[in-house]
């Protein structure tokens, strides 16, 4: 699995194949009603067959892709260390496990170690960053209020 410093932008040469195989599997996803369906891969003349979800889901990394977003895909159920967690978060290790130990974050420990769900930490990283956005907005409020915005 990618670490965060691993996840780069797309390059300008992956953002214009991106765009072309975006365009392509959109107008072949409409036509998919199954719930599996089958690719060829041209240099191989493989044909596989995989569940329309998951070609629904390279669609939208394609799409990303053509964006210049980064890409990560991490399973839901994925276990990440105290160290990984600060990283997503943007916080040292011990202000992480001060957020464990006060119960803000839910935890297991495995021996002496603590691992958290991605999706736990995901979940943190969202309220926190609205909180952070009404904060702001109420900054905003209050600036206009006593007068340091022109109207």
């Amino acid at each position: 699995m990618e670490t965060l410093e691993q996840i780069k932008r797309p390059t300008k040469s992956e953002q214009k194949a991106a765009i072309d195989s975006y365009n392509a599997i959109a107008a072949a996803i409409e036509h998919i009603s199954s719930e599996q369906t089958e690719i060829e891969i041209e240099e191989t003349k493989e044909k596989i067959k995989i569940p329309s979800r998951a070609l629904k889901l390279l669609g939208d990394i394609l799409k990303a892709m053509s964006e210049g977003k980064p890409i990560s895909i991490v399973p839901i159920a994925t276990e990440v260390t105290t160290q990984k967690a600060a990283e997503i978060l943007g916080c040292s290790r011990p202000h992480l496990v001060k957020l464990l130990e006060e119960g803000k974050i839910e935890f297991t420990k495995v021996g002496k170690h603590r691992r958290l769900k991605f999706e736990d930490v995901f979940t943190y990283r969202q309220k926190m960053k609205e909180e952070q956005k009404k904060h702001i907005i109420d900054i905003m409020n209050f600036d206009e209020e006593i007068g340091l915005y022109d109207s």
